[in-house]
């Protein structure tokens, strides 16, 4: 008779995935790799469903669990790119059969929009152009979410400090009890100014980047709180420390 150990092995993810947070020699690695692979463009390498999702393959793993394990109604990204990012959380989406995801940009090119909405999941996806954190877009934002719907959050445009910490204040209040809020990139805020990426049309440093915003938002609020166990897996990883969970 086979023994079933599921709670056993949960456990044991669990367990490693926090020791795994607190090695620190393990993450320098990491990130030496991770330096070492951007003379490739590693995170441009990829596709989901025949769109460039422009994303670590950790990262793509670890919002998968979270939509989920979380089954949000709507899933809000800043940040559109070549597309692939809101088609690939619409693709979890639509397994679960439910919810939307709203994609803002403040250029949403004509070539990327048609690969959207040409896109067999296109069902799923709302575009809105524009400033992330300007009035009108916001509104649109809001008018897109269904009364009672509970919404998580993917915040990936502009990632200089202040930009991301007015993001975070602007979406943050819409995110519901159980969600998550997503600031990518966080990487940038542990690497030395000759580690960072350059092959990118802007370059942000320590300092200026979407980790500091984070931490800087967490102290202005307890509503969200680092999911220590999906944070602590994060190596290989452009946003280590940066999906936090709504508790409120």
């Amino acid at each position: 008779m086979t023994t079933d150990d599921r709670q056993q092995f949960e456990q044991s993810r669990e367990q490693n995935c926090l020791a795994l947070g607190q090695d620190h020699e393990a993450f320098s690695h990491s990130l030496a790799l991770i330096t070492e692979l951007d003379r490739y463009d590693y995170s441009y390498l990829w596709t989901w469903m025949g769109v460039p999702i422009i994303q670590m393959p950790a990262d793509v793993l670890a919002t998968q669990e979270v939509i989920w394990n979380s089954k949000p109604d709507i899933i809000i990204e800043t940040g559109v790119a070549r597309g692939g990012s809101v088609l690939f959380m619409a693709s979890i989406l639509e397994i679960l059969g439910n919810g939307r995801v709203i994609g803002v940009d403040i250029d949403i090119r004509p070539h990327n929009r048609e690969a959207i909405q040409s896109h067999p999941l296109a069902h799923r996806v709302d575009l809105v152009e524009g400033g992330s954190v300007d009035i009108p877009t916001l509104e649109q934002v809001r008018r897109l979410i269904p009364e009672g719907a509970s919404v998580m959050v993917v915040l990936d445009s502009d990632h200089s400090r202040q930009h991301v910490l007015e993001e975070c204040r602007a979406y943050g209040p819409l995110v519901t009890k159980g969600c998550y809020l997503v600031v990518a990139d966080t990487l940038v805020g542990h690497v030395e100014e000759d580690q960072a990426p350059k092959k990118r049309s802007k370059i942000w440093y320590k300092g200026d980047e979407p980790l500091s915003a984070l931490r800087d938002y967490l102290q202005e609020q307890d509503r969200f709180e680092p999911d220590p166990v999906l944070n602590g897996k994060l190596v290989l990883s452009s946003s280590p420390g940066g999906y936090l969970r709504c508790r409120s």
